[in-house]
């Protein structure tokens, strides 16, 4: 149903009537205010109200809305139906339809809370917010200092004065505090942690410094240190059939080292005057020996003479005569020279100088066997119960040179400590101790050697080369200590 017409449009669009709050109040009856007459032809019509809403100064029941001719279409007396309560005339009908009469969240009446007064109910409290407030207050802090900072007779104060560390009071005997005084570290007393008085011996006078290059003589003069691992396993020069080598072996199995003997008058007279005999070899031996004077001999062999050993009697070593543990000096040493002449031959001079303990096969240049050493001068080499290469030592022989070979022994506890020394031109060239350290896997026993058996000199040879022997010590170019 449409009420009205295009031309009362400008009525709709206007803004609803307000009810206005300086009418004269109406005395109260129960009657029904009159309505007012509409004409017949028009449509209802709201007339817009022409007093504006004034805020009352104090809040009370809107007066009643009287109802003139003029004003036909004035809504009724009373707040909109959205702002009033619900009362028990709900059963009439309203021209405005959005108002619903059931409706139980109209607003209170009055300004919203944010216009209120100061008196209004949703105000808040006089006075500062709780955290704010001073004096007696239910949440205001106990008065005094917190708990924790409190001075007083409290259960977890600390005792009153300085902790007992900083007391200075002579009467305090406090265990906290440290007894008075410095640590014992640092007291006068003889304490062994004490440093001793004075300065540091790196900040005192400062002391020569140690002069070791006085103490410690130059390497430079030590001999040199042994050949290990030097061992060969042929000579360079010339070398004998394994067969002869086998066979030199089961001579010495055969014919066993023996004891030191007792000399006789003649042997102890020629060992004495050096007037040592030589012994021609039987086997192999393509030469001669010639006795020219009281120590001193000549040899020459050929090109076709073998290997071959001359030995000396009596043994130069005499362990009844001179053995340092009997003798009072506890020293000896024994010495011999050899010169090679010149002959005209240009080979090797296949010649070997040494000392053997008997018996020796002759037929073995000295060296080869148990109880026996030499150096051979076709390679220079040393060798000592070795049947192989020898070890290096010094260099060939040459003809017209001078050779000695000498042996010391010396006393040292209940043993004999034996050094060997080779010659050359009348000069000491070379040594080495008998116990010197070796190749355990090479190198032999020593035995025969050490002191405990008699030892002759051995001199071998091989082809052809011309020499002489010389015992007597007053014909040698080298003179060792003891002679």
């Amino acid at each position: 149903m449409c009420f009205g017409s295009s031309k009362d449009k400008d009525i709709f669009d206007a803004d609803a009537p307000r009810p206005s709050y300086n009418q004269p109040q109406q005395p109260s009856s129960s009657a029904v205010p009159p309505k007012a007459s509409m004409p017949p032809s028009a449509p209802q019509q709201y007339q817009k109200p022409q007093q504006q809403y004034q805020q009352p100064a104090e809040l009370s029941a809107p007066p009643p809305v009287e109802l003139s001719a003029d004003n036909d279409f004035a809504p009724p007396p009373g707040p909109p139906p959205s702002h009033t309560r619900p009362t028990s005339n709900q059963g009439l009908a309203s021209n405005n339809p959005f108002r619903n009469s059931n409706s139980d969240f109209a607003p209170p009446p009055g300004p919203p809370p944010s216009h209120r007064p100061q008196n209004d109910d949703f105000a808040p409290p006089p006075g500062p917010p709780p955290a704010h407030r001073t004096g007696a207050e239910e949440f205001a802090p106990p008065p005094g200092p917190p708990p924790s900072h409190r001075a007083g007779a409290d259960d977890f104060a600390p005792p009153p004065g300085p902790p007992p560390s900083h007391q200075s009071r002579a009467d305090d005997l406090s265990y906290v505090a440290p007894p008075p005084g410095p640590p014992p570290s640092h007291s006068k007393q003889d304490d062994y942690a004490q440093p001793p008085p004075g300065p540091p011996p790196s900040h005192g006078e400062k002391k020569p410094e140690h002069d070791w290059q006085t103490l410690v003589p130059d390497t430079a003069l030590f001999p040199p240190p042994p050949s290990f691992f030097s061992g060969f396993d042929r000579s360079p020069a010339t070398n004998a059939t394994e067969v002869e080598a086998e066979h030199g072996e089961q001579w010495c199995r055969d014919h066993p080292l023996t004891a030191p003997i007792h000399l006789d008058h003649q042997a102890l007279e020629a060992l004495n005057t050096h007037n040592i005999r030589l012994m021609e070899p039987t086997t192999g031996f393509r030469g001669s020996l010639t006795w020219r004077a009281p120590g001193i001999w000549s040899a020459k062999t050929d090109s076709r003479s073998l290997d071959s050993c001359i030995i000396g009697y009596p043994p130069m070593y005499s362990v009844t005569q001179h053995s340092p543990l009997a003798s009072p000096s506890g020293k000896k040493t024994i010495y011999y020279e050899v010169f090679v002449k010149k002959d005209g031959n240009h080979g090797d001079v296949c010649l070997a100088l040494g000392y053997t303990a008997l018996p020796y096969p002759s037929f073995r240049m000295p060296g080869w066997h148990r109880g026996s050493l030499a150096v051979h001068g076709d390679d220079g080499h040393k060798f000592i119960n070795d049947r192989w290469g020898g070890k290096s030592f010094t260099e060939p022989f040459k003809r017209g040179e001078r050779y000695g070979i000498g042996m010391t022994f010396t006393a040292a506890n209940v043993r004999v400590e034996v050094d060997i020394f080779f010659t050359r031109q009348g000069r000491e060239i070379g040594r080495w101790n008998l116990h010197e350290e070796g190749d355990s896997e090479q190198d032999l026993p020593v035995t025969g050697l050490e002191g405990f058996h008699d030892l002759s000199c051995a001199i071998g040879t091989y082809t052809g080369v011309d020499f002489d022997i010389i015992f007597d010590p007053n014909n040698w170019l080298y003179r060792p200590d003891g002679y």
